[in-house]
């Protein structure tokens, strides 16, 4: 297998809602994926919100995802496939990652806000938008502050790495 091949086994945020908040779904592949998966349909085309209800610790359906997932490819994975990055650094990206959002979620849960996304990327629009709104408030606990600078830090992170920001 190749390192490209066992980056994104290894990583998954594309799945989980980390790096992308819904998938395309074409006209042609509806019939075959709304029997596997919870897809919307818009103007004869379909999209399903992250994360993927068929992802756990790997894809599920695999050999019948969606064209989109099949074509997809992170600025991390570009890096990789170019030799900008090695395997390792890589793997350590995601792991950093992947730690900075449990981090996440932890404070979420601890402050008990309100956010009504499902998908982890939408759930960080929805906070950047909320902080933005009320940065200057005095209801900004240090908690506040400590999860401002988590976001902040795992979106430099993904724009710098993954090519993705919360905007």
């Amino acid at each position: 297998m190749s390192d490209s091949t066992n980056i994104c086994l290894a990583c998954g945020l594309c799945c989980d809602g980390t790096v992308i908040g819904f998938v395309q779904v074409g006209r042609e592949e509806l019939p075959v994926l709304r029997e596997l998966l919870d897809v919307e349909n818009a103007n004869g085309e379909g999209f399903f919100l992250q994360p993927c209800k068929k992802y756990c610790d790997g894809c599920t359906i695999y050999p019948d995802r969606p064209k989109h997932c099949a074509k997809y490819e992170c600025g991390l994975l570009e890096s990789l496939e170019q030799k900008e990055i090695d395997f390792n650094t890589a793997l350590k990206t995601v792991q950093v990652v992947k730690q900075k959002k449990i981090a996440i979620e932890k404070k979420l849960t601890l402050l008990q806000l309100d956010l009504r996304s499902q998908s982890f990327y939408f759930k960080m629009i929805e906070l950047k938008k909320l902080y933005q709104s009320n940065k200057a408030l005095s209801f900004l606990t240090q908690n506040h502050l400590d999860l401002i600078t988590d976001l902040e830090q795992l979106e430099s992170l993904l724009s710098k790495r993954f090519g993705v920001s919360f905007s």
